[in-house]
């Protein structure tokens, strides 16, 4: 186990907050609620919520309605969106299957990311390493992004791309093994 001061802070604490987080997400899927990414960042935003509910016999109930949501998500729509991530406002998750972020990611407002991409860790030694992602990234399908890394603001990150090192801001990464451009 991880120490727990390590672990990202609630960022949803009220009904309101869950609730505009929710109509936010709405509009960035064009108000579509059967958009799976839609449904995704709801359940993300419901985990966050729930983990500052009081009492604590109320929690340990919306927990376990929390993980059967959770692993419909993964197992239907293909998207593993752990509440412990730090996702912005108006993320679009643009298509299903093979979406898996780690636990321990952030994610910028405005952010897009699309069907097979892979945010993780890159050593098993370092398994809280994970990316941080700016806001307005656009994130092309199939790529995988490794390790500690930070993307800037307005990142452009092609499909299929690896990326293994920082990028800076309004930079462009393709190709199998990223490079900046």
């Amino acid at each position: 186990m991880g120490d727990l001061s390590d672990a990202p802070p609630i960022e949803i604490r009220t009904r309101q907050e869950l609730w505009n987080r929710i109509r936010q997400s709405w509009h960035a899927h064009g108000r579509q609620v059967t958009r799976p990414g839609f449904k995704a960042v709801v359940v993300h935003a419901f985990g966050q919520w729930r983990m500052s509910v009081r009492p604590r016999f109320l929690r340990v109930f919306l927990s376990g309605i929390y993980w059967m949501l959770y692993r419909r998500c993964c197992a239907i729509y293909g998207i593993e969106l752990p509440y412990t991530v730090r996702l912005g406002e108006r993320v679009v998750f643009e298509h299903q299957k093979g979406i898996v972020i780690h636990g321990n990611a952030s994610i910028g407002d405005d952010s897009i990311i699309r069907h097979g991409v892979t945010l993780g860790n890159r050593y098993l030694n370092r398994p809280y390493d994970a990316p941080v992602l700016g806001s307005r990234v656009n994130v092309g399908a199939g790529a995988v992004i490794l390790g500690a890394v930070t993307l800037g603001d307005g990142v452009q990150v092609g499909a299929n791309a690896v990326v293994l090192d920082d990028v800076p801001a309004g930079a462009t990464v393709t190709g199998p093994k990223a490079t900046i451009r």
